[in-house]
C-alpha cells in the first residue's frame, strides 16, 4: 500500500518563489471512508459481531468526547492521543481577560510513536504534472528514501520497473504549499 501524492507546476505569486513556477507537493484526495464501514471492517476483523461493534464505538465515541470536553487528554487506542487547545488574543492587565478574547477553539491530536513509525515506512508515490496538467514524471519512496521512477528499477522477482511517460521534468522541488501544521501549543495567547 502506498500513500499518493501529486506534484503540479504552479505559479507564485508570493514569497520567496513569487513570479516563478514551482512543483507544489499535495496529498491526493482520498473518498472518506463512513462510520458504517469502519464498524463493518472492526467487526470481521475482531470476531465481534457488528451490533456489539457499534455499541462499543458509540460508547467510546461518547466517553472521548465527554473526557475531552472536560479538559483530559484523552487516548484513543492505537492511534495517540486528542486534547482541546485554543486561540486567543493577550492582553496587558488582568481586568482586560475576558472569554471573547479567545479567537478559536481547537481539537489538538498527537499521534503515537508506532502511528508515526507506520506513517514512515509507508511507501510514497508522487505524480507530476506540468502547468498545463500534463503528466510527466512520477517518483515513488520507500521509507522516506525518494527514488526516481524514471530509469528502470529491478523489482524484487528480477524484472524492470516501469518507465514512465514524459520523461523527467528536471524540476523537482517540493515548494512552500503552507501545509497544515499542528499546533501542539494548545492554550495560546497571542
Amino acid at each position: 500500500m502506498a500513500l499518493k501524492v501529486k506534484a503540479r507546476e504552479q505559479y507564485q505569486n508570493v514569497g520567496k518563489y513569487a513570479d516563478s513556477y514551482r512543483y507544489v507537493m499535495m496529498p491526493e484526495l482520498y473518498t472518506a471512508l463512513t462510520q458504517d464501514k469502519v464498524i463493518k471492517e472492526a467487526a470481521l476483523r475482531s470476531g465481534v459481531s457488528r451490533g456489539v461493534m457499534q455499541a462499543c464505538w458509540d460508547a467510546a465515541g461518547e466517553v472521548i468526547k465527554a473526557w475531552a470536553t472536560e479538559g483530559h487528554s484523552v487516548a484513543l487506542p492505537g492511534l495517540g492521543t486528542m486534547r482541546f487547545g485554543l486561540r486567543a488574543k493577550s492582553v496587558e492587565k488582568v481586568e482586560e481577560v475576558k472569554a471573547g478574547l479567545i479567537t478559536s477553539r481547537r481539537i489538538i491530536f498527537t499521534p503515537d510513536t508506532e502511528l508515526k513509525d507506520e506513517l514512515a515506512k509507508t511507501a510514497v508515490q508522487i505524480t507530476c504534472y506540468d502547468r498545463d496538467g500534463k503528466e510527466v514524471k512520477r517518483v515513488t519512496s520507500t521509507s522516506g528514501e525518494v527514488e526516481d521512477d524514471t530509469s528502470p528499477q529491478p523489482s524484487p522477482n528480477g524484472e524492470g520497473a516501469g518507465q514512465t511517460e514524459g520523461g523527467d521534468s528536471g524540476n523537482q522541488g517540493s515548494g512552500d504549499n503552507g501545509g497544515g501544521g499542528t499546533d501542539n501549543s494548545g492554550g495560546n495567547m497571542d
